[in-house]
């Protein structure tokens, strides 16, 4: 009878538990329920924001601007996260493959949560104890994680703080997201967006990005075991990183691999094979200060960050150049680039080779009259930015400024020879190391469209990131003489008018008499025509068709023709006092081989949208500034350096002049600190300066600093790499004449026995004043 009674009071207590854990179950489920409805709605404010519909349907992820050249080749990019989308068809099988085998092998037949993936991690890690059982994530939960930051500070809400309670409430969060994106988008979508949003270390965001940093491929290219080193790195990009750890990159490498071999995605055999080959890398970070264009790359930037500012967005919102993956198209011709690169670099080698030797061991810096500038290291420091945070930090007078700016510390410092150096050297030695490099600049463009085709600011922009270039300006010597002989062209005068060479004096009111002498000191007291004195740079000669025509005049022209910069209206113009640019006078020289149409560089030919829809289309600005005639006698002018007995062009060797026209004309300051050279063709019209950072620095010998050295020769080696290439489409050939038949006699004899009935030309009898 007990015995009854024992087995009903068992048979009572344990329906009583099954009630309970009923109960318990389905309160739990409605309680989760509950509460994933309460997350999905932020209830409160208690969870933190869930994005919206719209906002999956049109997920943002930062993307970075990539900049084109005219050919197609990207230059670069901006951004905050390097990151540029691909496609799925743009993905390579064994990419796909190896993500699903080792992130989600049931990633096709769930539809966002795995409920035995969760079912695994949950038995192990509570029942088992197994802190290493993972996170049970889907692919679809790792997109939602990338996309919308799930994890961020700013997706927290109230009880987010709640220890234990974060977790569950992001995880939660992502698998709410997770099968949201299911429903907008297709498997292959979500595969493509886990991989373009995920971070892959050195600086690689997206895939598109990591495939090309690590192996210089494009993601449909990649292999089977570089897309296992790609997928490896999802667990801990720096910890499994093939450049910096590679023996823990070759064990993730194999895990991969070993995932593919147990879902059937490899053999056997291909999975020996495979794992014990070696990790090879084409690793290459992206950076602002490598590949082509550099100095060109900073320039862009800054005129796109103002267009950015200035160009609003559909919603009202200003453009991002950082993160709205816009696309710039430019005007550079990447060979044409490449090619200047090269030809500044090999001459600028030579040459440095060239002014270290002539130093002899003496400081570069130096007066007038050739004697060393005192202080002169003392003043340039003060310039520094070291030396302000030094001053900041211990205040003007304090000896600690001195002690820190001569204090030795470990460096990297550019060399022609070796590349970088790794080197030990203070503030002082730095400074004094670098202003002894000459430095270069050069621009190549099209005179007929605008179009700026190559830009080369300097030697090196990691370690000189001054642009000579736009934002460098220096006095153009005899490079400017082209001017005062377009005003004079305009004014009536042929190329064939004679002038003697002797000394002209030019007097102004309480100023001291300008009388400028010739390079060489000397006045031949000989008739030549102005095109032989441009062709051999006679300064006496420009001088006085400088008093012909007035400073103003030729102000007034050189403006017209596509100078920007202030000019001097004073005498000693003619000889090129006022600073000015590369790019100013490579443009308005163009402007002589566009039959006197003046056209503005430019380097932008459009902006579009990260879906290729055209933002903004920059137009040519063009502006009449000479007659066609006129434009042409210019180009027969400036021909005359290669043509006239002691042009100063008659350096370039027979293989660029050959079968070609070419104009150019060189320029040298007064004590060598600037040498510039300008060359035109038919097709193209390029500047080159080359000079110190300071004017003080320079050869001390004009001889070896004169344009004709230092800068002509990079023009030359330009182009013959230029001609060298028939997929340029740039040959050799006549400049284009006139249409209608020249009203001035181009050849001199036939001119002289015209003009010479009516005028007999003596020595300049007349005043000297203006």
């Amino acid at each position: 009878m007990s015995n009854k009674k024992n087995t009903a009071k068992s048979r009572s207590w344990t329906g009583k538990i099954i009630r309970i854990l009923w109960i318990a179950l389905f309160a739990g489920l409605f309680g989760f329920a509950i509460f994933v409805w309460s997350v999905s709605v932020d209830f409160l404010g208690l969870y933190g924001d869930l994005p919206d519909f719209k906002a999956l349907e049109n997920p943002e992820n930062e993307l970075a601007s990539e900049l084109y050249s005219a050919d197609g080749v990207l230059l670069g990019k901006y951004y905050r996260e390097n990151r540029s989308p691909v496609t799925y068809n743009e993905l390579s099988k064994n990419l796909i493959n190896a993500l699903i085998a080792t992130e989600d092998i049931r990633f096709e037949d769930h539809s966002g949560i795995d409920p035995k993936g969760l079912a695994r991690v949950l038995f192990k890690t509570i029942l088992m104890g197994q802190s290493s059982a993972g996170g049970g994530s889907t692919l679809s939960q790792q997109t939602a994680k990338n996309l919308f930051k799930t994890r961020g500070e700013a997706s927290q809400g109230t009880l987010s703080s709640v220890p234990g309670l974060r977790m569950l409430i992001i995880k939660t969060k992502e698998w709410i997201v997770a099968t949201q994106l299911e429903k907008a988008y297709t498997k292959d979508e979500i595969l493509t967006m886990y991989l373009n949003t995920s971070e892959f270390g050195s600086n690689a965001f997206g895939i598109k990005t990591a495939a090309k940093t690590f192996f210089n491929k494009d993601p449909k290219d990649l292999n089977i075991q570089e897309s296992a080193v790609l997928v490896g790195l999802f667990k801990a990009p720096t910890y499994y990183s093939p450049v910096y750890n590679p023996d823990n990159s070759t064990r993730r490498r194999n895990t991969v691999l070993g995932q593919m071999r147990k879902y059937e995605f490899l053999t056997e055999t291909q999975y020996d094979s495979i794992s014990q080959l070696p990790i090879e890398l084409d690793y290459n970070v992206e950076s602002h200060n490598r590949g082509l264009a550099t100095y060109f790359r900073e320039i862009v930037k800054s005129d796109l960050i103002k267009w950015t500012k200035e160009n609003l967005k559909a919603d009202g919102k200003p453009y991002d150049l950082y993160g709205d993956g816009l696309r710039i198209y430019t005007t550079i011709d990447s060979r044409l680039q490449k090619y200047a690169e090269e030809s500044v670099d090999e001459h600028m080698r030579e040459l440095q080779a060239k002014f270290v030797s002539e130093l002899r061991g003496r400081e570069p810096w130096i007066d007038s009259n050739g004697r060393v500038i005192p202080n002169f290291m003392e003043t340039m420091i003060k310039r520094t930015e070291a030396y302000r945070v030094l001053v900041n930090k211990y205040g003007a007078d304090s000896d600690s400024v001195e002690i820190k700016l001569n204090e030795k510390k470990k460096m990297k410092v550019f060399s022609w020879e070796e590349g970088e150096i790794d080197t030990v050297m203070s503030s002082m030695d730095s400074l004094r190391y670098y202003k002894t490099f000459l430095q270069a600049g050069f621009v190549s463009m099209d005179p007929h469209t605008g179009h700026i085709k190559a830009w080369v600011g300097g030697l090196n922009h990691k370690y000189f990131k001054y642009d000579h270039v736009r934002e460098g300006r220096r006095q153009p010597g005899s490079t400017f003489k082209p001017f005062v002989y377009a005003a004079a062209i305009e004014n009536g005068y042929s190329p064939c008018y004679t002038v003697v060479d002797q000394p002209v004096e030019i007097n102004i009111p309480g100023q001291p008499t300008w009388s400028p002498s010739n390079a060489d000191g000397k006045f031949t007291y000989e008739k030549m025509t102005i095109r032989q004195a441009m062709a051999q740079s006679i300064n006496s000669i420009t001088a006085y068709m400088m008093k012909q025509i007035s400073p103003e005049v030729v102000v007034e022209t050189a403006h017209r023709l596509g100078i920007t910069s202030d000019l001097d209206p004073v005498p000693a113009l003619a000889l090129g006092t006022s600073d000015v640019s590369i790019l100013e006078m490579a443009g308005s020289m163009s402007t002589f081989a566009n039959k006197g149409e003046h056209i503005k560089p430019y380097y932008i030919d459009r902006i579009e949208d990260k879906n290729g829809n055209v933002l903004h289309q920059f137009p040519a600005r063009k502006s009449p500034a000479m007659s066609e005639e006129d434009a042409y006698l210019m180009l027969h002018m400036l021909q005359g350096g290669f043509e006239e007995r002691g042009g100063t062009s008659q350096g370039v060797p027979m293989h660029l002049r050959e079968g070609n026209e070419l104009g150019g004309k060189t320029g040298t300051t007064q004590n060598a600190s600037d040498g510039w050279y300008i060359g035109l063709s038919k097709d193209l019209v390029s500047g080159v300066w080359v000079g110190g950072d300071d004017r003080a620095i320079h050869f001390r010998s004009w001889i070896s600093g004169q344009g004709a050295r230092t800068a002509r020769p990079i023009w030359v080696k330009y182009m013959t790499k230029v001609y060298e290439d028939p997929t340029l489409g740039i040959s050799k050939g006549a400049f284009e004449k006139p249409e209608r038949p020249l009203s001035v006699e181009l050849d001199c004899e036939e001119y002289q026995i015209q003009t010479d009935e009516y005028t007999d030309f003596d020595y300049d009898q007349r005043n000297n004043d203006f």
